[in-house]
């Protein structure tokens, strides 16, 4: 058994976290939280936006959903801390139109989580 930690800020980073999930994942056994950051500054739907497509996409495994506000990598530290999964799933940036590279949240939790992150590749934007 396996739980996995959605970190997401957009549909682009869930849509690319249940892609590599579909493979992986044995609904009857694992388990998945999506944890959407609301961080100030950006579109008020992206993270519940990015919520509902776990839900359709991870439907199987039926995710628990959650969406935080504030900065980012404290919110998803906290949800580490509160949800204590196996894995952590983040996208290597923000999903965003322009966005390349791995972005300061996925090097923030790569250099300070105690367990693995996985960084998944997102399409070109």
């Amino acid at each position: 058994m396996t739980d996995y930690l959605v970190a997401t800020a957009s549909v682009h980073v869930t849509a690319a976290a249940a892609d590599y999930l579909q493979g992986r994942l044995d609904p009857s056994e694992d388990s998945v939280v999506v944890v959407g950051v609301r961080e100030p500054g950006r579109h008020e739907r992206d993270a519940g936006d990015a919520a509902n497509v776990a839900r359709s996409r991870l439907a199987a495994a039926m995710p628990e959903t959650e969406v935080r506000e504030g900065d980012p990598t404290a919110a998803l530290l906290a949800a580490i801390d509160d949800h204590d999964p196996d894995v952590v799933l983040v996208g290597a940036n923000a999903g965003t139109e322009g966005a390349s590279g791995v972005g300061s949240t996925a090097a923030a939790l790569l250099e300070r989580s105690d367990r693995p992150v996985v960084v998944v590749p997102l399409p070109d934007l």
